[in-house]
């Protein structure tokens, strides 16, 4: 993938398709060091899946026979001198965690992260989403449940209010950020 938020979005769609009710997503900076973790509610996996999650010829999906998203994302932590590590319990839900030294020349970029969350909440409405970028002390959240508290009804799927959470995102990088 040439961005990690594609990474993010297709192992946010694993919890969605997993049945999780909440996916978490946390993005933390800390000097050259980025991890990336998504944890979700969904139905977990047994020691056998997670063994061979990262195997690309793996997948419980039966509408193709390949799962790359886990082994890339896999890969590409790792290719920067960083880590990744996949914990799961059979009704518990999943937690994947990623580390990248991003002054590594092979380091990916994060990416777009409004584009994704506004995609991840769009593409499924139903289910809530918190997501949270730490940088250097600051902090931006934004959290489906809170925002269905305000909406009164209205559904996150509308387009007007996906436009108004990707720019809010971006006014929030913008302001605390300065990107």
């Amino acid at each position: 993938m040439k961005q990690l938020s594609e990474n993010i979005l297709d192992i946010t769609m694993n919890s969605v398709r997993a049945g999780s009710p909440l996916t978490e997503i946390t993005v933390t900076e800390n000097g050259k060091m980025l991890t990336i973790l998504i944890k979700d509610q969904g139905c977990g996996m047994s020691p056998e899946q997670v063994a061979n999650v990262t195997d690309p010829f793996f997948t419980t999906r039966k509408t193709r026979k390949v799962g790359l998203g886990l082994p890339f994302f896999k890969m590409e932590a790792e290719q920067t001198g960083g880590s990744f590590s996949i914990e799961s319990t059979v009704g518990v839900g999943t937690a994947v965690t990623a580390v990248f030294d991003m002054s590594h020349i092979d380091a990916i970029p994060l990416g777009d992260m409004p584009e994704t969350v506004m995609t991840a909440i769009g593409a499924a409405p139903d289910k809530d989403l918190v997501f949270t970028h730490v940088r250097d002390g600051k902090e931006i959240v934004l959290d489906t449940r809170e925002l269905r508290a305000q909406l009164e009804g209205v559904p996150l799927d509308t387009p007007d209010v996906l436009m108004w959470i990707k720019e809010y995102l971006e006014g929030c990088y913008a302001e605390i950020f300065g990107d």
